[in-house]
């Protein structure tokens, strides 16, 4: 049975997502980009547009599931409403179509990716393009959608059969092979 699963990283000036098909173990990158709302003053505006967007990119795709990078807590409070809000308009696009929705923590998502849930934006998305095995051009420059596709991935780690890429079963054994071990 094959699954889509559409990655989403929240946010008010750019919202990243990311989409997978999986079919059995094999799982590869479908599509990943950002709904950029930089242009858009108004905030209502632009939450408007959030689930204009996730809506017209679920017809699009199709996805059978919506994984969601959750909001974290920084010191500023503003901003963390913000986000939420964001999140909260994207989950109810996905809703209104009959998605489940499965919400991760970014340092979740780092760990599930890494194994370090520290690690940086940068290391995440080479791991998604070694994982992936998906070329420099494939690869998005805004960290907002490896943030979106490694939520979908994450997602996919937590169906329990993932095979890492090239038949690849250990962090260790990928460590390995590129002769970092």
């Amino acid at each position: 049975m094959k699954e889509v699963i559409l990655g989403i990283d929240p946010g008010t000036n750019l919202m990243g997502f990311g989409v997978l098909s999986v079919e059995g173990r094999q799982v590869e990158c479908v599509d990943l980009g950002v709904i950029d709302l930089r242009k858009l003053s108004d905030t209502y505006e632009k939450l408007g547009r959030i689930y204009e967007r996730v809506s017209e990119t679920i017809e699009f795709y199709k996805p059978t599931c919506v994984a969601i990078e959750a909001p974290f807590f920084g010191k500023n409070v503003q901003s963390m409403l913000k986000l939420g809000r964001a999140q909260g308009v994207a989950i109810a696009a996905a809703t209104s179509r009959g998605l489940s929705i499965h919400e991760y923590a970014p340092m979740k998502i780092k760990m599930a990716l890494t194994g370090r849930g520290t690690a940086s934006k940068e290391q995440v998305a080479d791991m998604l393009q070694r994982i992936l095995r998906l070329s420099e051009g494939e690869m998005s420059m805004k960290m907002d959608a490896t943030d979106a596709l490694a939520a979908a991935y994450c997602h996919y780690l937590q169906l329990g059969r993932p095979v890492i890429g090239g038949g690849i079963k250990s962090w260790k054994e990928l460590a390995r092979r590129q002769g970092k071990i």
